[in-house]
Protein backbone atom coordinates (compact mmCIF):
# COMPACT_ATOMS: atom_id res chain seq x y z
CA UNK A 1 0.00 0.00 0.00
CA UNK A 2 1.51 3.12 -0.97
CA UNK A 3 2.34 6.00 1.72
CA UNK A 4 -1.06 7.92 0.81
CA UNK A 5 -3.59 5.19 1.61
CA UNK A 6 -1.33 4.62 4.73
CA UNK A 7 -1.61 8.00 6.04
CA UNK A 8 -4.96 8.52 5.52
CA UNK A 9 -5.94 5.51 7.25
CA UNK A 10 -3.47 6.52 9.84
CA UNK A 11 -5.41 9.76 10.54
CA UNK A 12 -8.66 8.41 9.91
CA UNK A 13 -7.85 5.59 12.37
CA UNK A 14 -9.68 7.04 15.73
CA UNK A 15 -12.50 7.86 14.43
CA UNK A 16 -13.37 4.15 12.82
CA UNK A 17 -12.77 2.95 16.44
CA UNK A 18 -14.79 5.45 17.98
CA UNK A 19 -17.73 3.97 15.29
CA UNK A 20 -16.80 0.65 15.91
CA UNK A 21 -16.93 1.08 19.87
CA UNK A 22 -20.38 2.99 19.75
CA UNK A 23 -21.84 0.26 17.79
CA UNK A 24 -20.13 -2.87 19.83
CA UNK A 25 -20.13 -1.37 23.20
CA UNK A 26 -16.63 -2.99 23.44
CA UNK A 27 -13.15 -1.11 22.53
CA UNK A 28 -11.18 -4.86 22.29
CA UNK A 29 -13.68 -5.56 19.73
CA UNK A 30 -13.41 -2.04 17.96
CA UNK A 31 -9.81 -2.78 17.91
CA UNK A 32 -10.15 -6.11 16.29
CA UNK A 33 -12.68 -4.79 13.81
CA UNK A 34 -10.79 -1.71 12.66
CA UNK A 35 -7.46 -4.08 12.18
CA UNK A 36 -9.31 -6.76 9.82
CA UNK A 37 -10.71 -3.64 7.83
CA UNK A 38 -7.27 -2.26 7.52
CA UNK A 39 -6.26 -5.80 5.79
CA UNK A 40 -9.15 -5.85 3.45
CA UNK A 41 -8.22 -2.00 2.27
CA UNK A 42 -4.96 -2.99 1.60
CA UNK A 43 -6.57 -5.83 -1.09
CA UNK A 44 -9.42 -3.55 -1.95
CA UNK A 45 -7.45 -2.00 -4.89
CA UNK A 46 -7.20 2.00 -5.29
CA UNK A 47 -9.39 3.93 -3.28
CA UNK A 48 -10.46 7.53 -3.86
CA UNK A 49 -11.56 8.49 -0.17
CA UNK A 50 -9.90 6.31 2.46
CA UNK A 51 -12.14 7.26 5.16
CA UNK A 52 -15.54 7.11 4.20
CA UNK A 53 -14.91 3.72 2.31
CA UNK A 54 -13.20 3.17 5.73
CA UNK A 55 -16.18 4.61 8.10
CA UNK A 56 -18.76 2.00 5.73
CA UNK A 57 -16.57 -0.99 6.24
CA UNK A 58 -15.98 -0.78 10.05
CA UNK A 59 -19.77 -0.22 10.78
CA UNK A 60 -20.04 -3.30 8.39
CA UNK A 61 -18.12 -5.10 10.04
CA UNK A 62 -19.12 -3.99 13.41
CA UNK A 63 -22.71 -4.66 12.89
CA UNK A 64 -21.66 -8.45 11.86
CA UNK A 65 -19.92 -8.96 14.77
CA UNK A 66 -22.46 -7.02 17.38
CA UNK A 67 -24.98 -9.73 16.02
CA UNK A 68 -22.52 -12.85 16.85
CA UNK A 69 -21.96 -11.39 19.84
CA UNK A 70 -25.88 -10.70 20.90
CA UNK A 71 -26.41 -14.68 20.84
CA UNK A 72 -23.68 -15.17 22.96
CA UNK A 73 -24.57 -12.61 25.64
CA UNK A 74 -27.35 -14.17 25.65
CA UNK A 75 -26.00 -17.35 27.58
CA UNK A 76 -23.59 -14.54 29.44
CA UNK A 77 -22.98 -15.11 33.61
CA UNK A 78 -25.81 -12.76 34.54
CA UNK A 79 -26.08 -8.82 32.96
CA UNK A 80 -24.15 -7.55 30.80
CA UNK A 81 -22.59 -4.23 30.66
CA UNK A 82 -20.51 -2.72 27.64
CA UNK A 83 -16.81 -1.83 28.27
CA UNK A 84 -15.79 1.22 29.80
CA UNK A 85 -13.22 3.73 28.53
CA UNK A 86 -11.72 4.89 32.11
CA UNK A 87 -9.28 7.67 32.19
CA UNK A 88 -7.26 8.74 35.64
CA UNK A 89 -7.94 12.47 35.76
CA UNK A 90 -12.04 13.16 36.15
CA UNK A 91 -11.18 16.75 34.97
CA UNK A 92 -9.54 15.26 31.68
CA UNK A 93 -11.43 15.18 28.52
CA UNK A 94 -11.08 11.50 27.25
CA UNK A 95 -10.11 11.28 23.54
CA UNK A 96 -13.18 8.85 23.00
CA UNK A 97 -15.96 10.86 21.36
CA UNK A 98 -17.70 12.35 24.34
CA UNK A 99 -21.16 11.69 23.24
CA UNK A 100 -20.44 8.24 23.58
CA UNK A 101 -21.57 8.65 26.96
CA UNK A 102 -21.03 4.90 29.50
CA UNK A 103 -25.41 5.35 30.58
CA UNK A 104 -26.07 6.26 26.10
CA UNK A 105 -24.01 2.56 25.67
CA UNK A 106 -26.26 0.99 28.17
CA UNK A 107 -29.55 2.30 25.97
CA UNK A 108 -28.19 1.17 22.74
CA UNK A 109 -28.04 -2.25 23.93
CA UNK A 110 -31.84 -2.64 23.84
CA UNK A 111 -31.83 -1.46 20.13
CA UNK A 112 -31.21 -4.35 17.53
CA UNK A 113 -28.47 -4.19 15.21
CA UNK A 114 -29.30 -2.49 12.35
CA UNK A 115 -31.06 0.37 14.89
CA UNK A 116 -27.63 0.98 16.36
CA UNK A 117 -26.11 1.42 13.20
CA UNK A 118 -27.68 3.41 11.79
CA UNK A 119 -28.39 5.53 15.05
CA UNK A 120 -24.87 5.49 14.92
CA UNK A 121 -24.09 6.70 11.70
CA UNK A 122 -27.00 8.89 10.88
CA UNK A 123 -27.04 10.93 14.41
CA UNK A 124 -23.53 10.53 15.98
CA UNK A 125 -21.20 10.77 12.94
CA UNK A 126 -23.35 12.68 10.33
CA UNK A 127 -23.86 10.20 7.87
CA UNK A 128 -26.22 10.67 4.99
CA UNK A 129 -29.41 7.85 4.86
CA UNK A 130 -27.45 6.42 1.94
CA UNK A 131 -24.06 6.00 3.36
CA UNK A 132 -25.77 4.61 6.15
CA UNK A 133 -27.82 2.15 3.74
CA UNK A 134 -24.25 0.99 2.20
CA UNK A 135 -23.48 -0.02 5.95
CA UNK A 136 -26.39 -2.09 6.86
CA UNK A 137 -27.50 -3.56 3.52
CA UNK A 138 -30.55 -1.29 3.42
CA UNK A 139 -32.39 0.99 1.74
CA UNK A 140 -32.30 4.73 2.31
CA UNK A 141 -35.89 4.75 3.69
CA UNK A 142 -35.79 1.75 5.17
CA UNK A 143 -32.62 3.42 7.30
CA UNK A 144 -34.96 6.36 8.01
CA UNK A 145 -37.03 4.16 9.41
CA UNK A 146 -34.40 2.52 11.41
CA UNK A 147 -33.19 5.53 12.41
CA UNK A 148 -36.55 7.17 13.86
CA UNK A 149 -37.37 4.21 15.95
CA UNK A 150 -33.93 4.02 17.54
CA UNK A 151 -33.90 7.85 18.11
CA UNK A 152 -37.09 7.41 19.81
CA UNK A 153 -36.18 5.02 22.09
CA UNK A 154 -32.51 6.86 22.85
CA UNK A 155 -34.85 9.81 23.58
CA UNK A 156 -36.91 7.83 26.45
CA UNK A 157 -34.42 6.37 27.97
CA UNK A 158 -31.37 8.95 28.53
CA UNK A 159 -32.45 12.32 29.63
CA UNK A 160 -29.84 13.65 27.40
CA UNK A 161 -27.09 12.68 25.21
CA UNK A 162 -24.39 15.79 25.72
CA UNK A 163 -25.20 15.10 29.76
CA UNK A 164 -23.94 18.36 31.54
CA UNK A 165 -20.23 17.06 33.29
CA UNK A 166 -20.29 19.48 36.33
CA UNK A 167 -24.01 18.38 37.44
CA UNK A 168 -23.33 15.31 36.57
CA UNK A 169 -20.28 15.66 39.31
CA UNK A 170 -22.18 17.31 42.01
CA UNK A 171 -24.96 15.18 42.03
CA UNK A 172 -22.61 11.73 41.99
CA UNK A 173 -20.35 13.77 44.82
CA UNK A 174 -23.42 13.99 47.18
CA UNK A 175 -24.78 10.61 46.82
CA UNK A 176 -20.94 9.35 47.14
CA UNK A 177 -21.02 11.56 50.61
CA UNK A 178 -24.03 10.22 51.75
CA UNK A 179 -23.29 6.60 50.92
CA UNK A 180 -19.91 6.89 52.90
CA UNK A 181 -22.21 8.87 55.96
CA UNK A 182 -24.64 5.46 55.70
CA UNK A 183 -27.88 8.00 55.38
CA UNK A 184 -30.06 5.96 54.06
CA UNK A 185 -32.84 8.28 53.66
CA UNK A 186 -30.33 10.47 51.76
CA UNK A 187 -29.33 7.82 49.55
CA UNK A 188 -33.35 7.14 48.22
CA UNK A 189 -34.06 10.72 48.16
CA UNK A 190 -31.16 11.10 45.73
CA UNK A 191 -32.03 7.92 43.75
CA UNK A 192 -34.78 8.43 41.04
CA UNK A 193 -37.78 6.39 42.25
CA UNK A 194 -37.07 3.83 39.33
CA UNK A 195 -33.55 3.53 40.19
CA UNK A 196 -31.54 0.38 38.93
CA UNK A 197 -28.26 -1.04 40.00
CA UNK A 198 -26.87 -3.42 37.51
CA UNK A 199 -23.44 -5.52 38.31
CA UNK A 200 -21.43 -6.87 35.56
CA UNK A 201 -19.13 -9.81 37.08
CA UNK A 202 -18.63 -12.12 33.72
CA UNK A 203 -19.64 -14.87 36.01
CA UNK A 204 -17.47 -13.22 39.10
CA UNK A 205 -18.17 -15.43 42.83
CA UNK A 206 -19.53 -12.55 44.63
CA UNK A 207 -21.53 -10.18 41.78
CA UNK A 208 -25.59 -9.89 42.13
CA UNK A 209 -26.73 -11.76 39.00
CA UNK A 210 -30.13 -9.33 38.66
CA UNK A 211 -30.71 -5.89 38.82
CA UNK A 212 -31.85 -4.13 41.66
CA UNK A 213 -34.44 -1.98 41.04
CA UNK A 214 -36.17 0.52 43.41
CA UNK A 215 -34.87 3.53 45.25
CA UNK A 216 -35.04 1.71 48.41
CA UNK A 217 -33.87 -1.95 47.09
CA UNK A 218 -30.92 0.33 45.65
CA UNK A 219 -29.97 2.26 48.55
CA UNK A 220 -30.08 -0.65 50.83
CA UNK A 221 -27.99 -2.67 48.25
CA UNK A 222 -25.40 0.67 47.55
CA UNK A 223 -25.27 0.90 51.76
CA UNK A 224 -23.91 -2.58 52.16
CA UNK A 225 -21.29 -1.84 49.52
CA UNK A 226 -20.17 1.17 50.91
CA UNK A 227 -20.10 -0.40 54.34
CA UNK A 228 -16.89 -2.68 53.26
CA UNK A 229 -15.21 0.39 53.30
CA UNK A 230 -13.51 0.24 50.27
CA UNK A 231 -11.42 2.80 48.84
CA UNK A 232 -12.80 4.58 45.80
CA UNK A 233 -10.70 6.26 43.31
CA UNK A 234 -12.16 9.27 41.39
CA UNK A 235 -11.86 8.46 37.32
CA UNK A 236 -13.52 9.59 34.50
CA UNK A 237 -15.73 6.85 32.79
CA UNK A 238 -17.02 7.82 29.15
CA UNK A 239 -16.16 11.58 29.92
CA UNK A 240 -17.87 11.64 33.21
CA UNK A 241 -17.37 10.96 36.76
CA UNK A 242 -17.21 7.64 38.00
CA UNK A 243 -15.58 5.44 40.67
CA UNK A 244 -12.79 2.89 40.67
CA UNK A 245 -12.19 0.10 43.35
CA UNK A 246 -8.60 -1.28 43.12
CA UNK A 247 -7.41 -4.85 44.56
CA UNK A 248 -4.31 -6.13 44.97
CA UNK A 249 -2.84 -3.40 42.90
CA UNK A 250 -5.41 -3.81 39.61
CA UNK A 251 -8.92 -2.52 39.30
CA UNK A 252 -11.22 -4.36 40.26
CA UNK A 253 -14.03 -2.75 39.75
CA UNK A 254 -15.39 0.56 38.05
CA UNK A 255 -18.86 1.86 38.69
CA UNK A 256 -20.66 4.22 36.41
CA UNK A 257 -23.56 6.64 37.27
CA UNK A 258 -26.60 7.97 35.29
CA UNK A 259 -27.75 11.07 36.21
CA UNK A 260 -31.20 12.54 34.97
CA UNK A 261 -32.96 15.82 36.96
CA UNK A 262 -30.36 15.94 39.65
CA UNK A 263 -30.91 12.59 40.91
CA UNK A 264 -29.22 9.09 40.17
CA UNK A 265 -31.09 7.27 37.69
CA UNK A 266 -28.75 4.48 37.00
CA UNK A 267 -25.62 2.87 38.80
CA UNK A 268 -23.48 0.23 37.06
CA UNK A 269 -20.88 -2.04 38.79
CA UNK A 270 -18.43 -3.32 36.23
CA UNK A 271 -16.09 -6.06 37.33
CA UNK A 272 -16.13 -8.54 34.62
CA UNK A 273 -12.00 -8.69 34.48
CA UNK A 274 -12.16 -9.36 30.78
CA UNK A 275 -13.52 -5.75 30.42
CA UNK A 276 -11.00 -4.19 33.06
CA UNK A 277 -7.51 -5.65 32.30
CA UNK A 278 -6.96 -2.21 29.86
CA UNK A 279 -7.73 0.38 32.62
CA UNK A 280 -4.59 1.51 33.23
CA UNK A 281 -5.68 3.72 36.25
CA UNK A 282 -3.33 3.98 39.89
CA UNK A 283 -4.05 3.24 42.73
CA UNK A 284 -2.91 6.76 44.33
CA UNK A 285 0.38 7.45 44.49
CA UNK A 286 1.38 4.03 41.75
CA UNK A 287 2.49 5.60 38.40
CA UNK A 288 -0.22 5.67 35.96
CA UNK A 289 0.01 3.60 32.04
CA UNK A 290 -1.85 5.58 29.24
CA UNK A 291 -5.36 5.02 28.62
CA UNK A 292 -6.85 2.59 26.15
CA UNK A 293 -7.99 4.97 23.80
Amino acid sequence: MTAGPAAAWTAARPRLVRVAYAILGSVAEAEDVVSECWFRLARAGPVHDVEAWAVVAVARAATDVLRSARMRRETYPGPWLPEPVVTADPADRVTLDERIGYALLVVLESLTPAERTAWVLHDLFGLTFAEVAAAVGRTPAAVRQLAVRARRHVRDRTPRVDTDPNQHRRVVERFLAAAAGGRLGDLVAMLDPDAVVTSDGGGRTGTARRPVHGATRAARFLLGLAARGEPLTPVTVNGLLGMAVHRDGRVDTVIAFMVAAGRIRRVDLIRAPRKLARIGVPEPGRPSRPPAI
